[in-house]
């Protein structure tokens, strides 16, 4: 009960945004084709896996950010989604080679698992974890 069920991923250029997160996870982003709809409400439903998958986990979405870009050097002021991923170094440099950064080094949880903190294009952070129970 009381489960998070949906995450959205704030953009100003949420095409670019959405091409970093599809590149990078293999994520399907489509846009919601809603009649009439303004430029700032434009809405992308986030597809972390196939509709019919039974793999753990939840979709999202994408919508156009209505402020300024995360500041460098400021701490984290909302949520932080974290993806289970089945190689931490490989997105870590998948990360890198599509445009995001590398925030917080992997570091080992210990006897569980690699946790590393990144950031899009845009400065949103996320953060990634490769189950490892000799993670030391």
């Amino acid at each position: 009960m009381n489960r998070v069920v949906h995450f959205e991923i704030h953009a100003s250029d949420p095409e670019k945004i959405g091409t970093f997160y599809s590149e990078v996870f293999g994520w399907e982003i489509k846009e919601w084709e809603m009649p009439g709809v303004s430029e700032e409400n434009r809405y992308w439903f986030v597809l972390t896996a196939p509709e019919d998958s039974k793999e753990p986990g939840i979709n999202g979405g994408m919508v156009v950010r209505r402020g300024e870009l995360p500041q460098e050097g400021v701490p984290v002021s909302s949520f932080v989604c974290t993806i289970s991923v089945e190689n931490i170094d490989e997105y870590l440099e998948r990360v890198k080679s599509t445009g995001g950064t590398v925030a917080v080094a992997k570091m080992a949880i210990p006897n569980t698992a690699w946790l590393a903190y990144a950031k899009d294009p845009e400065g949103n952070t996320f953060g990634l974890y490769q189950e490892d129970s000799s993670a030391l």
